[in-house]
């Protein structure tokens, strides 16, 4: 599968991986939003569109062959990083719900804008299926 790099002596990071190692077969899955499949938003709530949009990236492995376990790493887009903090609880429930015990190595950047209005998330996954 994947091994976590987590360097000696680090504090041992919270929710992601500091780095991972694996070997296989790349899936990438381009930025998902928190619309469904036809492209309509169900919900303004930021945990709802986060929820949605890991379920997307959940159904795009799928189509490749790959599970959430496979991830090996996650960009996040967030338009309010105050309502991303605010909302850490929560994210962690619906992450954990969707994605399982699977913390690959991420990073999350504030922007302006998504080009979607009504977007409050958007998450770019890479995936390594074991050979």
């Amino acid at each position: 599968m994947h091994t976590i790099l987590q360097p000696d002596g680090w504090a041992k990071p919270k929710g992601y991986a500091n780095g991972v190692a694996a070997e296989g077969r790349l899936i990438f899955v381009g930025g998902q939003i928190g619309w469904n499949g036809q492209s309509q938003f169900e919900t303004d709530d930021f945990v709802g569109q986060v929820r949605q949009t890991l379920q997307n990236i959940v159904d795009v492995l799928a189509k490749g062959g790959a599970r959430p376990e496979h991830v090996v790493s996650l960009t996040w887009y967030v338009t309010d990083k105050r309502e991303y903090l605010g909302n850490l609880a929560a994210v962690g429930k619906v992450y954990r719900e969707v994605m399982g015990r699977n913390f690959p190595a991420m990073a999350v950047v504030q922007v302006t804008a998504l080009v979607e209005d009504r977007a409050k998330v958007e998450i770019q996954a890479t995936a390594v299926v074991p050979n």
